[in-house]
């Protein structure tokens, strides 16, 4: 693939209602979107660095400002073969996973329209239909959860996770265990807690709970090591494990027991499946976790839950958990059983809606690399 040329989108859009984690609410979703053209052919990224540091130090102003100084010059006069090489170009690039994933994404598109493939087929998934569940934002109080949970039921997802932090933890679970004795269910802390709090998070213990999900730092393995030997629920960590290696040292170290996979917070799809095929061959399960993708994104993230090592089902949900209008003509439609379709067709097998990307577009950068003559 030789490229031509790269054009960012920092994109703003209207969430359907507000969500909550322990770090903060948010109405809308930013994120940067990348088209890239190769060999006259377009592929779509999506970098899922929020506006604010609060999930990640990534941010869409830090992205921007990486790619477009940094990552996109090193792609001048390249010839990639494979979306991969991408890792090894940008290792002069300390840090800055999400960055590095957004253009990897989009080579992997293209590299799937150039073979005719869907990325299903390259990833050498095995399912046409992924098992999704829904999360849920902290409620203002357990009879307000109780409510939000009621409805997504009623919308058909079979398993629920519920953002938890200090002060709203174990009364809201009891409360939903209690009037849903048999639903899928399981917390996400985002790194609300600290381990002198062990004996607090001990209390989730009876009710049933598939994980735990990123109680500590969001830096920590060592000290989610000592909870995890406290807890009888596995610990499943997310913001810890930024690259393949984090994920071996988390499992050498007893740091917990299952792992979420976000291609952004590794560093792209390529790590990605180097975590899954890890764990998969040590029986370890994992998951797809969601940063509140656009149709894009999205799209990329069934195709990796249909691999095998993906035990538990993903935070990918339906599009209109979370837009009315997406970027992209398809629509992600939850199926009866609680699952999405993986698209089939070339590559992330979804078309942009131009129209709806430039009526979210909060600022445009394109770059012509050209070709060494």
């Amino acid at each position: 693939m030789k490229i031509e040329q790269i054009t960012l989108y920092n994109v703003s859009m209207p969430l359907v209602a507000p969500f909550e984690t322990s770090f903060g609410r948010i109405l809308n979703r930013d994120c940067i979107l990348l088209e890239i053209v190769a060999d006259g052919v377009t592929g779509w990224g999506e970098c899922v660095a929020d506006r604010d540091p609060g999930y990640a130090y990534e941010t869409t102003g830090t992205a921007w400002h990486i790619l477009k100084d940094f990552l996109i010059p090193l792609l001048i006069y390249r010839d990639i073969s494979h979306p991969s090489d991408v890792q090894g170009l940008f290792l002069p690039v300390k840090g800055h996973p999400m960055a590095k994933a957004g253009v990897e994404m989009a080579l992997w598109d293209i590299y799937g329209k150039q073979s005719g493939l869907p990325l299903v087929r390259l990833f050498k998934g095995e399912r046409q239909k992924v098992a999704v569940g829904v999360s849920v934002g902290i409620q203002s109080s357990p009879g307000d959860l109780l409510d939000t949970v009621a409805g997504y039921l009623q919308a058909g997802y079979r398993r629920i996770k519920l953002k938890i932090k200090p002060g709203k933890d174990v009364k809201y679970v009891a409360a939903v265990r209690e009037a849903y004795p048999e639903i899928l269910l399981q917390v996400d802390a985002n790194s609300a807690y600290h381990l002198d709090q062990a004996d607090l998070l001990s209390e989730l213990d009876q009710w049933e709970l598939l994980l735990i999900e990123q109680p500590l730092a969001e830096d920590d393995l060592w000290d989610h090591h000592l909870l995890q030997k406290r807890l009888a629920t596995p610990l499943c960590l997310d913001e810890s494990i930024l690259s393949p290696r984090h994920a071996r040292q988390a499992l050498e170290m007893g740091a917990c027991r299952i792992i979420n996979i976000k291609a952004g917070r590794v560093g792209g799809l390529s790590h990605s499946l180097e975590i899954h095929q890890y764990c998969y061959e040590r029986g370890v399960p994992v998951w797809c976790g969601g940063m509140l993708e656009t149709g894009i994104g999205r799209a990329a993230n069934l195709a990796l839950a249909a691999l095998p090592g993906f035990a538990l089902p993903g935070d990918i949900s339906a599009t209109e958990r979370y837009y009315q209008e997406d970027i992209t003509e398809q629509r992600f439609v939850l199926n009866p059983d609680s699952t999405i379709d993986v698209p089939q067709q070339p590559g992330l097998g979804v078309d942009v809606s131009r129209k709806s990307l430039h009526k979210y577009t909060l600022e445009k950068l394109t770059v012509h690399l050209g070709a060494r003559q």
